[in-house]
């Protein structure tokens, strides 16, 4: 029976990740970096393509796991008739792209089977493996070399290297994988003691500056430790997800690469860094951001590479058959070229919220803007793909015309004060006010009652939650709340929404997908900002509870199958935990003063 979604934990280096399964399978790692060729695959298909097994050979009678305290050292803790032990894995911090799997005895003796499958090129390629010694083996495909060294003797069995061993109360076993290029001379043995104990501390120096959220903290600072784990962090840039092909719908075609750095993002990432006392990180953000972004406005993307890449080119792995047979397996995204323009809002708040949350501001920002607004005046009244990448044809999303007039109105308020500046900002608040003019005309339903997806559609999305969210007009505005009223009736399923209903908008693809979790935390901010606490409240817990037992979240739900979709852990859906948490802290603080005063 294949893992679901939620059986997997994270590990990682900010420079890739692991994933590894309940039974003690590592499943997935792309090596040197997240977007790599996965060297590990069997998430997307089965053993043979690539799988890091490490469990008891005995039965188990019972097993947990958890992370360490404030860090992302994963311990799993297995019982067996004959004793108890646990294995810690992680990757060391640093420049050095490893994986430890540190086996140790607990009480009694447990047996141990330890089975790897290397296959390089996301499990088509079996690589040349030989031993260097004893306990050191060498694997080489192409420019890639994988180094495993261990405590215990290692066998090869039809193209697998294994290994079987006892540990007692106090003994251990301890394995090193480590990835360098082929043509080099092998690396030295690396000190795993002092790797293990450095990378626990960094962990938890970076969770040790996230402030007191009161209830939310622990939670709050679990999605910053996996936020910071899918940082890149030679660039500073945040991949959505770290896998590909995790499908919105089990055996659908809906299944996409997330291994990339969306602008997106960007609005809501700086916000929670910042929000948190992140300036550093937030910092390394908006570069990774201005380089990106550099050079003619017409070709600025809404993706990117780690280190700012543009050819994101789209293709399929027909040899892997695909999570519980769901195809295609992709690699790259096609989306990358498309016309989003909400894009433009993005990047426009990102810089905003920089600079009011007290990062300098950046020379280049100031003439990346006085590039891009007139280029934005000049086709925001045009179609486009929208916010959710549809492939089915340009249409005239509401949503992409609000951040479009997010885009001049954040430059309205940043212009200088200048003669020149004053007059460059009077220009952008007189597009902000054509656009909102048209949104609102042009946006409505026919009775004029509420939002609606595209103009002339009768289609609700839950992105039109963002017209509160963004300002666009107060969130007691009566169309605004006729929309919410809409987006209740119609968009939820058990509680949570779905971003549109698939079955009946013209997407381009066959419909059905689970619900969108973070629309489900706009909705959550969306009740802050109307005073409907109690609410707002309970679709936290409800959310957050969706969490799996080591606090990860991928990108939907499915309510009817109690199973999470879509690929994982995904950025958006830590950003909504962590700025929702800060929302529902900041509408709680002055109640909880005022108690205080009463006293």
């Amino acid at each position: 029976m294949p893992a679901h979604i939620e059986d997997y934990a994270l590990i990682g280096n900010c420079r890739s990740a692991a994933l590894i399964n309940r039974d003690g399978a590592l499943d997935w790692l792309c090596l040197p970096r997240f977007d790599a060729p996965a060297v590990f695959a069997a998430l997307l298909g089965n053993e043979e393509n690539g799988r890091w097994r490490i469990a008891p050979s005995d039965p188990v009678e019972h097993s947990a796991r958890r992370y360490l305290d404030d860090t992302l050292v994963l311990e799993t803790t297995w019982t067996t008739a004959s004793g108890r032990a646990r294995v810690l894995d992680c990757m060391p911090l640093g420049e050095r792209n490893a994986v430890l799997r540190i086996v140790e005895g607990l009480a009694g003796e447990t047996a141990f089977e330890m089975d790897l499958v290397l296959r390089f090129d996301y499990g088509r390629s079996v690589p040349w493996v030989e031993k260097i010694d004893p306990l050191t083996l060498s694997a080489v495909a192409g420019p890639d070399r994988l180094i495993l060294r261990s405590s215990t003797e290692i066998h090869g069995r039809d193209h697998h290297s294994v290994a079987r061993f006892r540990v007692g109360a106090g003994q251990r076993q301890v394995f090193s994988l480590c990835h360098q290029a082929s043509h080099l001379p092998v690396q030295p043995e690396c000190d795993i003691d002092h790797d293990f104990e450095q990378t626990l501390e960094q962990w938890r120096a970076f969770a040790a500056r996230c402030p007191d959220v009161g209830p939310y903290t622990d939670r709050v600072r679990r999605s910053l430790l996996t936020l910071k784990a899918m940082t890149y962090a030679p660039t500073g840039g945040m991949v959505a997800a770290v896998t590909t092909s995790l499908p919105e719908r089990v055996g659908g075609e809906r299944n996409w690469d997330y291994r990339y750095c969306w602008l997106r993002d960007a609005t809501m990432t700086l916000l929670a860094l910042m929000n948190l006392g992140y300036f550093d990180e937030a910092q390394a953000w908006r570069e990774w951001l201005l380089r990106s972004v550099a050079g003619n406005p017409e070709q600025m993307q809404i993706m990117y590479g780690l280190a700012g890449e543009r050819d994101l080119p789209e293709f399929t792995l027909p040899w892997l058959p695909g999570y519980e047979g769901s195809q295609p397996v992709r690699v790259g995204n096609a989306a990358a070229g498309q016309l989003q323009l909400d894009i433009y809002g993005e990047l426009a708040d990102a810089m905003t919220q920089a600079i009011k949350g007290g990062l300098p501001r950046h020379s280049r920002g100031a003439a990346i803007a006085r590039a891009i607004l007139p280029y934005l005046e000049g086709i925001w009244r045009e179609p486009d793909e929208g916010l959710w990448e549809v492939r089915g044809g340009r249409q005239h999303f509401v949503h992409s015309k609000v951040m479009a007039w997010v885009a001049f109105d954040r430059a309205a308020g940043l212009a200088d004060t200048t003669e020149e500046g004053r007059e460059r900002s009077r220009h952008y608040r007189q597009v902000a006010d054509e656009i909102c003019d048209e949104v609102c005309r042009r946006g409505l339903d026919a009775g004029g009652r509420h939002f609606v997806q595209a103009y002339g559609s009768t289609e609700l999305d839950a992105s039109l939650l963002q017209i509160a969210l963004t300002g666009f007009l107060p969130a007691d505005d009566p169309r605004f709340l006729g929309t919410l009223e809409q987006i209740e009736r119609r968009l939820l399923r058990n509680g949570l929404l779905l971003r549109y209903d698939s079955d009946s908008c013209s997407d381009g693809l066959t419909p059905g997908e689970g619900t969108f979790l973070v629309c489900s935390f706009w909705l959550a901010d969306v009740y802050v900002l109307l005073g409907r606490q109690d609410e707002a409240q309970v679709l936290y817990e409800r959310l957050t509870g969706l969490c799996n037992d080591v606090g990860l979240l991928a990108e939907q739900y499915d309510p009817a199958g109690k199973r999470m979709l879509g690929n994982f852990p995904q950025a958006f859906s830590h950003i909504g935990i962590i700025n929702t948490a800060l929302n529902l802290h900041r509408a709680q603080c002055p109640a909880r003063d005022r108690a205080k005063g009463g006293d």
